[in-house]
């Protein structure tokens, strides 16, 4: 069924309902009301009974004002009565058959309080009777009531018709609100699949609108949600590829450039070697960038797929790249305070996320650079900052998205890696101006 349109289903659903709520009613019913009407014959037949009994005595059966020469007693609400005697005698108001009449005998023997129901075959017609037991003339006497079955099933016929009648009526109306109710739920998911259909086809310049708030509206603002999503990617993409080629463009440029002008004997930086290291360093400088943007796509990579953690020292990690990075940088003053510490992670990882910062600490420091690693409120911080300018409002808030560059940013992607690398190590960082200065601060 989940194969067919929204719609149907809905339809279905609803009908199957309906229909086994009439099936299940015309299996119940008639047993509950045979049951209840079954109570309703006895009652009628002891009502009647009481009703004779509370009239005349059994002793005044024989009063030739009650009894007619034939011996018959009067009916009373289509309750019939009969008279058994201690001697077997046997007053009657219509045939009964003997078969019917000695299993009456049967159940007196057995009886044992005054007045008890029974049912039974007369005529080949089920019956209800009660056998009430009573004194006349010094001996005992049995007062049978009985009435067919015939009346209990016309009522219960009547009642099941009325009640076929009424469950189709229900089930006639009840489809055309099945068949409105499933159009209005579906019409919106319909419409819904349409533009999801536009947005994979790259078509998402107009906004998804559902106008509800049940479920069905939350899904078409999650969808919208998703469109803007898609929007700002798109652009990020494009902004993705001019950087990538302006910045790779660059450095091809000059190498091009500076190989030309040396095949030709001209020498840009004034002597082969002054101009051959040039290019040298525009080559390292392209490597760089197309070693972070692999990095960064091997990120997305390792986002879907387990990392091996191992525990290391950070302190030390920290140590080692301060060391290796500042060796040259003899016109910065460096303050390093860093409290032991051991970590659980991507040693790899948080190697890079070090490098990225201090590099971006030399290019920006005027001549300081600050480092410190110490607990506060149960949590590990590390705390790096630099005494250079500080940070354009418009690029601060979103410094670790790719492709965000300050005055001297190269490539845009060194703090976009160092943000991504940390989300995925449950850690975050946070870039503030001072005055003097900038501190990125790290919540390992």
């Amino acid at each position: 069924m989940k194969n067919y349109p929204l719609s149907i289903q809905i339809w279905i659903v609803f009908a199957i309902i309906t229909i086994a709520t009439t099936i299940i009613l015309s299996l119940v019913v008639p047993i509950t009301l045979r049951g209840f009407f079954t109570n309703e014959i006895y009652s009628n037949i002891e009502s009647a009974q009481n009703l004779l009994l509370n009239r005349f005595s059994i002793e005044d059966f024989w009063n030739e004002d009650i009894i007619d020469g034939n011996s018959r007693l009067e009916d009373i609400r289509t309750v019939n009565h009969f008279l058994i005697y201690g001697n077997n005698q046997i007053m009657l108001d219509s045939p009964i058959s003997f078969d019917f009449i000695d299993q009456v005998k049967e159940d007196i023997i057995s009886q044992k309080s005054e007045s008890q129901r029974y049912d039974g075959i007369l005529n080949s017609e089920k019956i209800f009777y009660v056998i009430t037991k009573g004194k006349s003339f010094g001996q005992e006497a049995y007062l049978v009531s009985y009435m067919g079955d015939s009346y209990r099933q016309d009522l219960v016929g009547t009642l099941f018709k009325r009640l076929f009648s009424v469950m189709g009526i229900i089930f006639l109306l009840s489809w055309i609100p099945a068949i409105l109710l499933s159009r209005y739920l579906s019409k919106p998911l319909v419409n819904l699949e349409s533009r999801v259909e536009k947005l994979t086809q790259s078509d998402w310049e107009e906004a998804i609108s559902l106008d509800r708030k049940d479920e069905i509206g939350r899904l078409g603002d999650s969808v919208e949600e998703l469109r803007t999503q898609l929007i700002r990617q798109d652009k990020a993409e494009q902004v993705f590829l001019q950087n990538i080629s302006h910045e790779l463009k660059t450095p091809v440029m000059v190498i091009r450039s500076f190989a030309a002008a040396i095949k030709d004997g001209i020498f840009p930086k004034g002597d082969l070697d002054s101009s051959i290291g040039v290019i040298d360093e525009e080559a390292e400088r392209l490597e760089s960038k197309i070693h972070n943007l692999l990095y960064y796509s091997k990120l997305e990579y390792m986002e879907d797929h387990e990392i091996i953690e191992d525990e290391f020292s950070l302190d030390g990690l920290i140590h080692d790249v301060v060391n290796r990075l500042s060796w040259n940088q003899e016109d910065i003053d460096w303050h390093i305070d860093l409290k032991p510490l051991s970590i659980r992670g991507d040693k790899d990882q948080w190697r890079v996320v070090i490098e990225n910062l201090i590099d971006n600490q030399i290019r920006y420091a005027r001549d300081k650079i600050s480092v410190n690693l110490y607990t506060r409120d149960n949590r590990d911080i590390l705390e790096i900052w630099n005494n250079g300018p500080s940070i354009e409002p418009e690029i601060l808030d979103n410094l670790f998205k790719e492709y965000n560059k300050g005055e001297k940013g190269e490539f845009g992607l060194g703090l976009a890696i160092v943000g991504r690398i940390l989300k995925f190590n449950d850690s975050s960082i946070e870039a503030i101006n001072e005055d003097p200065g900038v501190r990125f601060v790290i919540e390992i």
